[in-house]
Parts: C-alpha cells; structure tokens; sequence
C-alpha cells in the first residue's frame, strides 16, 4: 500500500549475471491472478482481482545478459503488491497509462513508472490492461549511462515513482520492446539486443522530468489505507467493518471513503470485499486446501452467510469456490 517497505529477497541469488538459453521469448498464460503474479521470474509478488469475471493474464519475457524484458496483459483489473530483485531498476511503460496508479498515484499520459531493486510497490490497473517492464542490474544502467554521456540524478530516479517523458521517445522504446519480444525477431545476438534496448533507454532517461512531488496529506492518506489493509488481514476471520475500522484508525467515516477513493479509486467497503475474497481464493487453491471444506475457508474468512459467499465469488471470479479449491494447483 505505502511505499517503500522493504521486501526480503536472498540478494544472493541475483549475484551472477542471467545463465541458461535467453535467446528464446518466454511465454506463459494464466487463468487465476495470484497464478499469474508469480509467472514473472525472480520477482516477489501477490495479485488480487478487482474486476468480475474470469481472468486471463498472458506474459512474453526475454532475459539478456543484464536486463530483463517483457510485454504483461492482464483482462480483469488487478491490485498488484510488487517487488524485484535488488541491485536493479525497474520501468513500466503501460501501453495506456492514463488509469495506472503506482503507491496510488495517478501515472498519467507520456510517462514511465520507475521502482529500485527490493522496495515493495503497489500497482492498480484497469481491465484489459498491458505494459511493458525493463528490469535492468544498476551497474548495468550506470556504465552505460557513462559511456553514453547521458545526464541522470540516480538519488531523484531512486526515489521517484512517475517520471514524465518526451513522447517520441517513449514510442521509440516501446516499439523497440515489441521488436524484442516477437518470437519472429531476427537478431539473436543477446549483446546487440541489450545495447539497442540500454540505448533507447538511455535516450527516454535524458529528457525525462521525475515527478517526485507527494504532499503530505496525500502519504497520510496513504497511510491509512495501508494500515486498514493490515487490520483486515490481521482480523479476516472477523469480518471488519467500516465503522470498526474507522473505530480502530482513529479517522472519520468520510475522511476513510476520501482515503480509499484517492489512492485505490474504490470504496472501503468495496475494497474490504476484495481483499476477504481473494485470500480465501488463494486458500482454496493451496495444496493444502483438500483438509479444509469450502465452508471451512469460508469461514476462516469472516464469511458467515455461505450462500452469499458464494454468490458474491462466482460473481467475482466467474466460477464457484469448490471449482477453484478441485483446480488447485499449488
């Protein structure tokens, strides 16, 4: 929800540079989000549906020597809790991101999202919604950014969330991206592939403006919205309410409503709904879940009434909780 809390990855792990056949694109589909969240490699990720129906998400994903590249669609609209591996950046350039909030800021037209290497991100996308990412070794960006002459604030870009950028530029690289990642792409050569794509890159960087502004009242109103989402999840058998949860926050009924709508785009009550029914989704699709019936997560979800909660779930998830529990597949 807030940003900036800190994700615990094995950096480890991310030490040597990508190994294995990165000539090939990477594909993958999914038909449950929280699947999808984790089809992205090396990332630490959770997805919760917002929208109703049935969900597809699709990834293309192509790994070079320093760089990781990718086109990701998703159908319905989704809260993503984000995080990448450290010692690198990521950017998000959504092919539509006029509705995309990052730490419930609105992305707006012509620009890009950035987030450094292990620090925990939050994204809300609307339905039918695709975008490329670049995730990029930090020393990686700095040499070239040396080499290349390129003028950048690495403690602005750090920090920053939105950066606004000349348009031409950001077409050049997304077509550039789209190039990469058809599975018909001529050029092989992972070296040549990574200069061309470091160098557009570089070129959107350089005439770039962070947007790095965020008042004080706006990370307040973050900040209750985070602290919300851990007091439901700490209680979920429970089944909070608004008015406890305004009770608990110390805040207002309007000033909770206000919150929510600013930085999610949707009511607390709402986004209490979501949240109870995609982790009792997520409990019914472990391998564990043949130990519990379907009441039982219900249940251990602050679901109370369960021919409403399974009206509400197939309406969300276009399919029933003993569907999703029979085609687990963790």
């Amino acid at each position: 929800m807030a940003p900036a809390s800190s994700c615990y990855i094995d950096s480890m792990a991310f030490d040597a540079p990508f190994v294995g056949n990165t000539h090939q694109i990477r594909t993958v589909e999914a038909f449950d989000a929280d699947e999808h969240a984790h089809n992205l490699t090396d990332w630490e990720q959770s997805y919760d549906q917002i929208t109703r129906g049935r969900f597809h998400g699709s990834l293309a994903e192509l790994q070079l020597p320093q760089m990781q590249v990718f086109r990701e669609c998703t159908s319905q609209a989704v809260r993503q809790s984000c995080c990448v591996w450290p010692d690198a950046f990521w950017f998000g350039l959504p092919e539509q991101s006029d509705q995309t909030r990052i730490n419930g800021r609105l992305a707006g037209e012509h620009a890009i999202m950035v987030r450094p290497g292990d620090c925990e991100f939050e994204l809300v996308t609307p339905s039918d919604y695709a975008i490329y990412g670049i995730v990029i070794r930090r020393e990686a960006l700095l040499q070239a950014a040396e080499l290349s002459g390129s003028r950048i604030d690495w403690a602005q870009l750090t920090r920053a969330e939105v950066m606004h950028v000349d348009h031409n530029s950001r077409v050049s690289l997304i077509q550039t991206l789209g190039g990469l990642l058809k599975n018909d792409e001529v050029c092989t050569d992972n070296d040549l592939r990574q200069q061309v794509l470091v160098n557009a890159l570089l070129a959107l960087l350089d005439t770039s403006a962070v947007d790095s502004a965020v008042s004080s009242s706006f990370q307040r109103r973050q900040r209750i919205v985070a602290k919300a989402r851990d007091l439901v999840l700490a209680q979920r058998d429970q089944a909070i309410t608004v008015p406890q949860l305004c009770e608990q926050l110390f805040v207002s009924r309007r000033t909770l409503q206000y919150c929510f709508e600013d930085v999610l785009g949707m009511s607390p009550m709402q986004y209490l709904r979501l949240i109870r029914l995609n982790g009792a989704r997520r409990h019914l699709r472990q391998a564990s879940s043949h130990a519990w019936s379907v009441q039982d997560v219900a249940t251990d979800w602050g679901f109370w009434h369960f021919s409403q909660f399974s009206s509400d779930y197939r309406k969300l998830f276009g399919e029933s909780p003993s569907q999703s529990m029979q085609s687990n597949v963790h």
